[in-house]
């Protein structure tokens, strides 16, 4: 097969990837019009229609989708081989993307990241912050974070972080109007500040846990934020209780803004791992960002 035949299916991937002729073209580094001819090259060459094009989207047909899902995986295997000649380079180099939710972004990766990057600086990091446990295959992520109970069996998980632990929170002024729950039922009678999650719209659960009881407490309240930041502001401002990750809130237990109830109900869980699929090559700068977030007990 000819070069430009190799460059008009990459293409058409990129295309049929991004849903977009637009994005693919800023990916590409060619122009739209340009990638729009090399599409009507290409299903010229081989008589079949590959995409559906509307005026808002971009969508393969099934023929092109079956072209897709075979091509793909052999591209991205291409490019996971020329990131592993990085290997030979005497710094590392290369692009890591991660996608973690806001806690694990901000506790974990920052801070580790943050000491060793300055030290490889052909090295880049991109980290999505996301609560929707996304397909890192499908959206190409190099790899992603969870709790630990949360990683899929098929996938290598590397311990990130040390057990986590929840804290139920409120300010004094909070307090001094209502009186501090004893148990996790007492919750119904209190102001709660929910944390929406992106996975089918839910509210995220309080989970408790006592001499083997276990609880999970829906909770109600005036405020719903989708990020633990508001959630935080929120408590400290005096609106109500929050269910929030116990090292997020160490400062403002210590200084008093905050104080913590139900201790005795929430105990230690698995942490955040760092997952990724078994592949064979992994670039050098993957395995530098690997070896910094890694746990060491």
């Amino acid at each position: 097969m000819s070069r430009a035949n190799l460059n008009d299916l990459q293409a058409f991937v990129a295309i049929a990837r991004e849903g977009s002729f637009t994005r693919a073209a800023a990916q590409l580094g060619v122009s739209q019009s340009a990638l729009s001819h090399t599409m009507r090259s290409l299903e010229e060459r081989l008589g079949v229609r590959l995409l559906t094009r509307t005026t808002r989207s971009v969508s393969a047909t099934e023929a092109g989708q079956r072209l897709f899902d075979s091509m793909a995986p052999r591209f991205e295997e291409i490019e996971l081989e020329l990131a592993a000649v990085g290997e030979f380079r005497d710094k590392p180099v290369g692009n890591v993307r991660i996608t973690a939710s806001e806690h694990a972004a901000n506790n974990i990766l920052w801070p580790k990241l943050h000491q060793v990057l300055p030290d490889y600086p052909d090295i880049k990091v991109e980290i999505t912050v996301d609560y929707a446990l996304s397909d890192i295959v499908a959206q190409r992520y190099d790899a992603g974070v969870r709790l630990g109970d949360q990683v899929a069996k098929d996938m290598i998980a590397v311990p990130i972080g040390p057990q986590l632990r929840m804290a139920v929170v409120a300010s004094p002024e909070y307090f001094r109007r209502c009186k501090p729950p004893i148990v996790p039922g007492d919750l119904a009678s209190h102001s709660c500040i929910n944390l929406r999650l992106p996975t089918y719209g839910s509210l995220l659960q309080w989970d408790f846990e006592k001499d083997g009881h276990e609880l999970k407490a829906r909770v109600d309240g005036q405020w719903t934020f989708n990020s633990s930041l508001p959630i935080l502001k929120a408590a400290i401002a005096g609106v109500g209780l929050a269910f929030l990750p116990d090292d997020m809130v160490h400062r403002q237990l210590a200084d008093g803004s905050l104080i913590r109830v139900l201790e005795e109900w929430c105990q230690p869980f698995a942490g955040y791992h760092l997952y990724y699929p078994n592949r064979r090559a992994r670039s050098s700068a993957f395995g530098v960002v690997v070896d910094a977030l890694r746990h060491q007990p």
